[in-house]
């Protein structure tokens, strides 16, 4: 046997195609990872909610972390949905225009949000015409219902779900009138029909109702306060969001009715954001009953809570506690 080691030539040579070998194997993997990243198709998705407000930047930051959480659990699949966010501004016109620039600039799939249902009686529209889906996971008035649309998909519970849960109370305490005071917008006005009904099915009656202005200043609300004030006392039914609530509620403190013979009522659209608005609101509604969805406690839910604590902590937005519009919003992607 031959034990003399190779010459040094035959070793550049090994080395050489070893070289080539490497070369190969890496222009290889590079090949499959390219190939990979090219079936991976992304999909357009649109999010339109008023990024400004509370609800809205916390809703952001749900469907953020829902579509990360989702791709970590499935980083196999093929398809990858890419969110386009845009900005209500709050307003209905703004919203349905950054709707159609989604669709038309963007092509996106569907669109989620707006969060008003004012917003999304505009988007729904345009949605049903250009044929996107809308997912709203807070629109919840009863007026906008999927049967308006087949490309209108509600996330969140309409605000009829709340009705028998409000019925029960009157007739628990045995009132037999109450007073309904709204905002005068798509979400107000859409509940009060089947309010009514449901409470005179408890034999309670509703022997006047009043609209506010969402635009209303303090001081309009107060006359209109003072004019119940001198009619009757009595309970009063408030449905309105948390953009007005505060305002209302401020204007109650101040007309003197959150005394004895007064009682008041909320619907989920303000029980649901009570937290983020701040002590100084939750301390103007004291002794106030709120009606809301109920949460069936699980290990997923406290994990998320304990998450979202985290990140607040960590990012310095403390003022930004969780609501239920924000837990709709992460299922509303997740699922």
């Amino acid at each position: 046997m031959d034990l003399k080691p190779a010459s040094k030539s035959s070793q550049k040579k090994k080395n050489f195609n070893l070289c080539l070998w490497f070369r190969g194997f890496c222009t290889l993997l590079w090949f499959f990872a390219e190939t990979s990243k090219a079936k991976q198709a992304q999909i357009p998705i649109g999010v339109v909610v008023d990024l400004k407000s509370s609800i809205g930047s916390m809703a952001v930051r749900c469907i953020q972390m829902a579509h990360d959480d989702f791709y970590k659990q499935y980083s196999h699949y093929q398809t990858r949905l890419e969110l386009r966010i845009s900005d209500s501004k709050n307003d209905a016109v703004t919203a349905a225009s950054a709707a159609l620039d989604l669709i038309k600039n963007e092509n996106v799939h569907a669109i989620i949000g707006p969060l008003s249902s004012e917003q999304a009686s505009f988007v729904i529209r345009l949605g049903h015409k250009f044929q996107v889906p809308i997912v709203s996971f807070s629109a919840t008035s009863p007026s906008l219902p999927p049967l308006r649309s087949k490309f209108f998909i509600r996330t969140a519970q309409d605000d009829r779900s709340q009705v028998q849960a409000i019925a029960a109370i009157v007739e628990a305490y045995g009132w037999h009138e109450i007073i309904p005071i709204y905002e005068d917008t798509e979400f107000g006005k859409g509940l009060i029909p089947y309010l009514t009904e449901t409470l005179e099915e408890v034999n309670t009656r509703v022997p006047y109702r009043i609209a506010i202005d969402p635009n209303s200043e303090e001081y309009e609300i107060l006359e209109e306060l003072k004019k119940l004030n001198q009619s009757r006392k009595g309970i009063c039914l408030v449905h309105m969001t948390s953009l007005v609530g505060p305002k209302f509620f401020s204007a109650v403190n101040k007309a003197g009715m959150m005394t004895e013979g007064y009682g008041w009522i909320v619907t989920d659209g303000l029980s649901n954001v009570l937290a983020p608005l701040g002590p100084k609101v939750m301390d103007s509604m004291q002794g106030i009953v709120g009606v809301r969805p109920r949460l069936e406690k699980s290990r997923g839910l406290t994990i998320f809570r304990d998450r979202w604590k985290a990140w607040s902590i960590k990012s310095g937005s403390v003022s930004s506690p969780l609501t239920l519009f924000g837990l709709w919003a992460y299922d509303t992607v997740w699922r």
